[in-house]
C-alpha cells in the first residue's frame, strides 16, 4: 500500500515513459484516474513511438523498435496489463507474443556489399586483437569509462569487421559514442551474439509501434478518465525549498501561444520527461529534403536546461544536447503501391516481408539500412499498398550514387540511391513511378548515447526530492540501456513505486552472464 496521501499527478510529456506511468499510478497506485494530467506539447501520444499517414499522402515512422523476450521484461509487466484493441479478452503483450510465434526472423541477407552480393555475415571478422579488446570493454569498470569514445578502445580493424556493421547498425551507435553504452549493450544483449547475423531474438509488434502499442494504452487510460491535453508546452518549473526536502510547487507552461500554469499541491506529483531524441524532427518528401533544426524549438531541452539551472542534481542537459552533428541521423519511410519492388526483394533475400530483420550495406557511404515489415503495418493500410523503412548513419557524406549528401537528399533521391545500392537498376523508373518516400531528419535521435561523465544523467528521483520524479531516456538507471522502450518503462516503475512508496517488485534487469548456457555460447561465438 501507499504510504503517501494522494493528490493529483501532473505527467510531463506523452511518451511511453509517461503513459506506463500512468498505467502503473492506477494499476499498482490505487489512483483515480481522473486525478492524473497528461500534458503533452504535440498534437499525438506516444513521443518515438509514432505511427502516421495513408497510402496517398505516404505512411511514415521516425523509427523502428526490436524487443527481445528476455530483455524487455518492464514493457510486457505493462503490455499484460492492457486490453488489445481487436479483442478485449487478450492483452496487447499476448497479441505480440502470438503475433511473433507466427512471423519469426530469420534474416537471410543481414549485410550486402558494394558488388550487391549478400555477405556470409555469421563470419563476424574478428581477430585476436578485436576479441581481446571486447574482453577489457566488458571488464572494464564503468569508472573507468567515463567520458570515453568506442573508438578510443578498439583498433581500426574492429571497425572494419562483420560485427561492427552489423551491431552498430541494429543499435545506431557511431564510433564516437560513449564506451560505457556500449559496453552495457554487449551485456545486456549478450544473448545475441551468437545471433547477431540473423537477428533471430528479435521480436516485433503486429503493426508499427504507434498502433500497436500506444494506442491501445492511450485508450485503456482514456476509459479510466485520464486527462490527456495536447499542445501544451511545458517550459519550467517553480521549486520550493524546505529544511524535508525540494519539492515543485508550480509547472509553467504555453498553451496556444498564451502563458498558463499548473498548481502543484503537496499532495500532488509531477513526472516530467526530461530531453527528448525526437524533439525537432522534420519531414522531408520526394521533391525536397528535410530540414535540420539547430536552435531547440522543441520543449524538452529547454524544460530540462531551466531545471537544472535552478536546482542541483539535476543532471547536464548540454552533454547530450550540444553536439547535434554527433547525435543526428535521418530516417525514411517508402510507401509503395507497386508489387514488383516487395516481390522482388523477396526473391533477392529469400526473407518474406516481417521474417527478416535489417539489410544493411555495408559499403554504402550513407551506411544504409532498411527492413521489410510485415503488411499491414499501418492501421488500414489497403492490402496492394506496402512498405519500407530504413535509415543512414552518415548523413553529411554523398552518396554512391546520388551526387548529395544525405541531408540533402530529397525522398526520390534517397530511393535512387537505395535501389542502385541492391543492384535493382533495372526496375528504377517504375518503382519510382509507384513509390513516395518521406524522409525525416532527427537532430538528437542518439543523443544518449554521447560520451558521458558519472552525474551528466539524473537518478530518476533526485536527491532532496518530495514530489517529483524524471523519466525518459536521460536519466539514469544503472547497468541498463538507453534508446530502448524498456529503458522508459523502467524509469516510470521507479519513479511510480518510489513517490508513492510501493513496495512493489520491479523486474529485475536479464544478464545474460548470468546463465550458464547464454554464457557460454555468447563467448563461443567471442573466441571463435
Amino acid at each position: 500500500m501507499s504510504t503517501k496521501k494522494q493528490g493529483a499527478a501532473y505527467i510531463v510529456g506523452g511518451g511511453i515513459a509517461s503513459l506506463s506511468a500512468a498505467v502503473l499510478l492506477i494499476r499498482d497506485g490505487s489512483m483515480e484516474g481522473r486525478n492524473i494530467r497528461i500534458l503533452e506539447e504535440l498534437s499525438v501520444a506516444g513521443g518515438a513511438l509514432d505511427g502516421s499517414g495513408d497510402p496517398t499522402k505516404g505512411y511514415v515512422t521516425r523509427g523502428g523498435r526490436m524487443l527481445t523476450e528476455e530483455t524487455y521484461v518492464c514493457l510486457w509487466n505493462i503490455l499484460e496489463s492492457i486490453p488489445s484493441l481487436q479483442n478485449a479478452s487478450r492483452s496487447v503483450k499476448e497479441e505480440i507474443w502470438d503475433f511473433n510465434t507466427e512471423w519469426r526472423s530469420e534474416a537471410r541477407a543481414r549485410l550486402i556489399d558494394r558488388h550487391h552480393r549478400i555477405l556470409d555475415s555469421s563470419d563476424l571478422g574478428f581477430n585476436l586483437q578485436d576479441r581481446t579488446q571486447i574482453v577489457r570493454l566488458l571488464a572494464s569498470p564503468e569508472r573507468v569509462l567515463s567520458g570515453k569514445r568506442i573508438d578510443e578502445y578498439f583498433s581500426e580493424h574492429f571497425f572494419g569487421t562483420n560485427f561492427w556493421a552489423m551491431w552498430r547498425t541494429t543499435f545506431a551507435f557511431q564510433n564516437w559514442h560513449s564506451a560505457i553504452e556500449l559496453r552495457r549493450y554487449m551485456l545486456r544483449f549478450l544473448q545475441e551474439f551468437p545471433r547477431i547475423h540473423t537477428l533471430a531474438g528479435v521480436r516485433r509488434t503486429p503493426l508499427n509501434q504507434y498502433d500497436s502499442v500506444v494506442r491501445p494504452i492511450e485508450a485503456w487510460l482514456k476509459g479510466q478518465g485520464v486527462s490527456f491535453e495536447y499542445g501544451v508546452k511545458v517550459v519550467d518549473v517553480d521549486f520550493e525549498e524546505s529544511f524535508v526536502g525540494r519539492r515543485i510547487s508550480r509547472l509553467q507552461a504555453v498553451r496556444n501561444g498564451e502563458p498558463t500554469s499548473f498548481v502543484v499541491t503537496e499532495d500532488d506529483i509531477a513526472l516530467i520527461t526530461i530531453g527528448s531524441m525526437t524533439a525537432d524532427a522534420r519531414l522531408g518528401d520526394d521533391q525536397h529534403p528535410p530540414e535540420l533544426i539547430r536552435d531547440k524549438q522543441d520543449g524538452a531541452w529547454s524544460l530540462w536546461e531551466n531545471m537544472a539551472r535552478k536546482a542541483p542534481g539535476l543532471g547536464c542537459p548540454a552533454a547530450f544536447c550540444g553536439n547535434v552533428d554527433e547525435s543526428k541521423w535521418e530516417s525514411f519511410t517508402l510507401t509503395i503501391c507497386d508489387p514488383l519492388l516487395i516481390q522482388r526483394l523477396h526473391s533477392y533475400s529469400s526473407n518474406a516481408p516481417g521474417t527478416g530483420g535489417l539489410m544493411t550495406f555495408k559499403d554504402s557511404s550513407w551506411l544504409m539500412s532498411i527492413v521489410v515489415p510485415h503488411a499491414p503495418h499501418f492501421t488500414g493500410q489497403p492490402d496492394n499498398v506496402h512498405t519500407i523503412w530504413g535509415y543512414g548513419l552518415f548523413v553529411d557524406k554523398k552518396g554512391d550514387y546520388v551526387d548529395k549528401t544525405m541531408a540533402e537528399a530529397s525522398g526520390q533521391d534517397i530511393l535512387t540511391e537505395l535501389i542502385h545500392q541492391l543492384g535493382f537498376e533495372d526496375i528504377l523508373d517504375q518503382v519510382r513511378r509507384t513509390t513516395s518516400v518521406i524522409p525525416v531528419m532527427m537532430p538528437y535521435i542518439t543523443s544518449e548515447f554521447a560520451p558521458r561523465g558519472a552525474i551528466d544523467r539524473p537518478p530518476v528521483i533526485p536527491h532532496c526530492s518530495e514530489n517529483f520524479a524524471l523519466l525518459g531516456q536521460y536519466v539514469e538507471i544503472p547497468e541498463d540501456v538507453v534508446f530502448t522502450v524498456e529503458y522508459s518503462v523502467r524509469t516510470a516503475m521507479h519513479a511510480v513505486y518510489g513517490l508513492l512508496g510501493l513496495e512493489n517488485r520491479i523486474p529485475e534487469i536479464y544478464h545474460g552472464m548470468s546463465d550458464p548456457k547464454v554464457a557460454l555460447a555468447s563467448l563461443a561465438t567471442l573466441v571463435t
